[in-house]
C-alpha cells in the first residue's frame, strides 16, 4: 500500500513525546510537513525528525497539494475550526481527543462533512492495540461469561495552571482529558450504549476544570464504574467482571511500546496471563486510518461513535450539577 502523505498542525509535546517516532518508523503513513505558528518551532523539529517541510501557519500547510491528510495534536478547543479547514482543503483528517468540546460540536462537524468523501477520525489509539482487540473477542464469545461490571482507574498529577489539561475554556479538565478513555473503553467491552448515566464531579478552585470526576453508566444488567484525576497519583486500570470469570487489561491506556503487553484472565479453570507481542498502538492506529484512506471505506471510529461519546461525557458533567441521573 501506497503510504499516505501527512501533515501535521501543530508541534505539541504530545507529538514530540509519543506520536513522532511511529509516525516515522510507518509503512502506512508519511509525515512530510510541520506546521507551527512559530515557525522555528516547527522548522527545528522537522530538522531532528528528517520532516521535509516545515511551516509558520496551519493554513499555509493545508494549501500544500501534496498532503492528502492531516493530524492535529490542537488543543480541545481549537480541533473543530481546524477539522472544518482541513475538510475545506480536501484533507482527510486524524484528530486527537475529544474530538470537540461538545456533543452539540460533534452533530455540526457530522453535518458538516457530509457527502464530501473526507474521512474524519477521533485517535483512540488504545483500540488497536492487540490486546483491547483480545478482549473484544472475549466478550463476543462471553469468556468471563455475562458482564456484570466494570471498573477504571485513570488518573495523573498535573497542577500546573498554565497547561492546556488545566484551562477550562480550552477544553482541559479530567473528564474531557482522560475520562473519554474511561466511557470510550466501557463502550467498547460492553459493545452497545448505556441507557443512562450519573455523575460526580469534584471542581479546582484555582482553574476551574474539573480535577476529580467519577461517573456510573447503567447498561441495563450492567454498570460501568470509573473515576479520574488530574491532581492524584499516577494509575491506570480497567478490571471486567462477568458470571464466569474476571479480566484486568494491563496498562490499559498508555502501554509501553518496547515490552510486551499483558491481559489477566480468571475462570473456573484457573489464571493466564496472556502476553502479546511488543506493539505501538499508535502505529496500529496510522496502520487503520491509512487502509480506510487507500480503500475508501469508512474509517474504524465513526463521527457517530464521537458523538456518543461525548454526549455521555455532556450528560456526566449535566448530572454532577444536577444530582440526577441523564438519559443518553
Amino acid at each position: 500500500m501506497k503510504r499516505v502523505k501527512i501533515g501535521v498542525l501543530g508541534v505539541s509535546g504530545h507529538l514530540l513525546t509519543r506520536m513522532m517516532l511511529p509516525f516515522t518508523q510507518s509503512k502506512s503513513v508519511e509525515v512530510i510537513a510541520l506546521a507551527s505558528r512559530n515557525l522555528k518551532k516547527a522548522e527545528q523539529a522537522a530538522k531532528e525528525w528528517e520532516i521535509p517541510k516545515a511551516y509558520g501557519s496551519y493554513e499555509a500547510l493545508l494549501e500544500d497539494t501534496e498532503i492528502e491528510a492531516v493530524y492535529i495534536p490542537l488543543p480541545n478547543h481549537m480541533h473543530l475550526e481546524w477539522i472544518k479547514k482541513s475538510i475545506d482543503a480536501g484533507k482527510h483528517v486524524l484528530c486527537e481527543k475529544p474530538l470537540t468540546l461538545t456533543a452539540e460540536e460533534t452533530k455540526t462537524l457530522m453535518s458538516y462533512a457530509q457527502g464530501k468523501n473526507i474521512k474524519v477520525m477521533e485517535a483512540f489509539m488504545y483500540r488497536f492495540h492487540p490486546k483491547w482487540q483480545m478482549v473484544r473477542e472475549l466478550m463476543k464469545v462471553n469468556g468471563i461469561g455475562e458482564i456484570h461490571a466494570v471498573h477504571t482507574m485513570f488518573a495523573y498529577s498535573n497542577n500546573d495552571p498554565k497547561n492546556i489539561r488545566n484551562i477550562k475554556e480550552y477544553g482541559g479538565g479530567a473528564l474531557m482529558d482522560i475520562g473519554c478513555y474511561a466511557i470510550s473503553s466501557s463502550r467498547w467491552i460492553m459493545g452497545r450504549e448505556p441507557q443512562k448515566v450519573m455523575g460526580i464531579v469534584h471542581y479546582s478552585e484555582a482553574t476551574g476544570t474539573d480535577i476529580l470526576s467519577s461517573g456510573m453508566l447503567d447498561y441495563g444488567k450492567a454498570r460501568t464504574l470509573f473515576t479520574v484525576g488530574t491532581s492524584s497519583y499516577p494509575v491506570q486500570e480497567v478490571k471486567v467482571y462477568g458470571s464466569g470469570g474476571m479480566l484486568e487489561v494491563t496498562i490499559p491506556f498508555n502501554d509501553f511500546y518496547d515490552i510486551p503487553a499483558q491481559v489477566k484472565v480468571v475462570t473456573g479453570l484457573g489464571e493466564r496471563i496472556v502476553e502479546f507481542p511488543k506493539t505501538n498502538q499508535y502505529g496500529e492506529l496510522f496502520n487503520n486510518f491509512a487502509k480506510a484512506v487507500r480503500e475508501d471505506t469508512e474509517v474504524p471510529i465513526s463521527l457517530q461513535d464521537s458523538y456518543l461519546n461525548m454526549r455521555i461525557i455532556d450528560q456526566l458533567f449535566e448530572s454532577g450539577r444536577t444530582g440526577q441521573w441523564e438519559t443518553i
